[in-house]
């Protein structure tokens, strides 16, 4: 099998020795449910050519503003990763992770997000922290190898209701899962019912902070949704080195009901999502949605895929493009035409000049003030630390 083919038609059942007459009780999972397979489950509501099966589990709640939104928001989101990509190239920021290939898994999240939900990314969700109100400055200001002494995390995590990025991975998950249950806390004395959504990469279930996350979260009923990006890769790693068997099949072993979604399908990421904050604001527990998509570009700025993946791969899955299917299908219904088109390319343009601007925006860092929210109250040796620091400028 070549890893992560799309073809859900596929036939992956493979003889097994119960199949000859023996009786065998340990048929193993992937036998079945291929790990680089879509699931025959999986959810896919808006197909690769832009035509629309509505799902019976999952209807499609969306009006046709929305759906034009989601489209541009998308459009916005792959430029603002264009842009930092060749940000970090021009040497303007430390790193960038690109995003591109990954637009609808964000879209999706924000139009299924409630008014007091909290979101607790991975350090590649750019697009949707900027749609729930993270300055392009703040934003680019994570990347810029300097922090510019704005602390660890540039913008309010409150008001925007969008938290730190997590640089370790998966230590976002517990986080993530601790938040639900202040929720739960929350809830008990009289607060209005919320949910979290909490991304994180197929990579991040091979370690031991994602997975205790999800003991927490069943045992507890927290109410978390967990986004596990499929996007094929953990940097070099293929999910075939991680896991047998589909990913969203893993969660129901701790007792989390879990769905596969087609990640590239903007409609059916929105559908889903919708439910399963539903699902966890009323106090039914958590739920897990794997998200079946690609990561068109690098891990990160430092990465090179030709050395792991190849050009066919990546052919294939750009066939799959989210933003081109959902274009196609607004399109066919007559909801956008060429003009509006080609007002959104202008939009897109000032955008990306907008982008390239903010990165000036910061101030040069006081590297001491970095210092200054490791602990709510300083301890001594952070004090110690602070005033080292700050005779370095005065030596110089």
């Amino acid at each position: 099998m070549k890893h992560g083919t799309l073809d859900q038609e596929e036939d992956v059942t493979e003889t097994s020795s119960a199949d000859e007459g023996d009786p065998d009780p340990f048929v193993p999972p992937a036998t079945h449910h291929p790990v680089n397979r879509p699931d025959p489950a999986m959810v896919r509501i808006l197909d690769d050519q832009g035509r629309l099966t509505p799902h019976p589990d999952f209807p499609v709640e969306l009006s046709d503003e929305d759906l034009v939104k989601a489209l541009e928001m998308m459009v916005m989101v792959r430029r603002l990763d264009v842009e930092g990509t060749a940000l970090q190239r021009h040497g303007e920021l430390g790193l960038w992770p690109p995003h591109m290939g990954q637009e609808a898994t964000q879209a999706g999240a924000w139009l299924a997000l409630g008014d007091g939900d909290q979101v607790f990314p991975t350090y590649r969700e750019q697009g949707l922290a900027h749609a729930m109100g993270v300055s392009v400055a703040d934003i680019l200001d994570s990347w810029s190898g300097t922090w510019s002494g704005k602390a660890h995390c540039a913008w309010d995590t409150v008001a925007t209701h969008f938290s730190a990025y997590p640089v370790m991975i998966g230590s976002g998950t517990l986080h993530a899962v601790g938040y639900a249950m202040g929720i739960q806390r929350d809830v008990e004395s009289g607060s209005a019912r919320a949910a979290v959504l909490d991304f994180h990469g197929d990579g991040a279930m091979s370690e031991g902070d994602t997975n205790e996350a999800y003991v927490f979260a069943a045992s507890m009923n927290a109410p978390v949704v967990f986004v596990c990006v499929n996007n094929q890769w953990a940097i070099s790693e293929p999910t075939t080195v991680q896991s047998p068997t589909s990913l969203f099949r893993r969660a129901i072993g701790f007792g989390i009901p879990a769905v596969q979604v087609d990640g590239n399908d903007v409609v059916a990421m929105t559908a889903v999502l919708r439910a399963a904050l539903d699902h966890a604001r009323s106090g039914k527990g958590p739920v897990f949605v794997e998200a079946w998509t690609y990561r068109m570009g690098a891990h990160t700025t430092t990465d090179d895929p030709t050395r792991y993946r190849t050009a066919d791969e990546e052919a294939i899955w750009g066939k799959t493009d989210p933003i081109l299917r959902l274009q196609t299908y607004l399109q066919d219904r007559g909801d956008i035409d060429q003009g509006w088109l080609d007002g959104l390319a202008e939009r897109e343009e000032a955008f990306g000049a907008e982008v390239r601007a903010a990165v000036h925006e910061n101030p040069t860092p006081v590297m001491a003030e970095l210092m200054s929210d490791v602990y709510a109250e300083p301890t001594p040796d952070v004090l110690a630390d602070a005033e080292e620091i700050s005779s370095w400028g005065e030596d110089n």
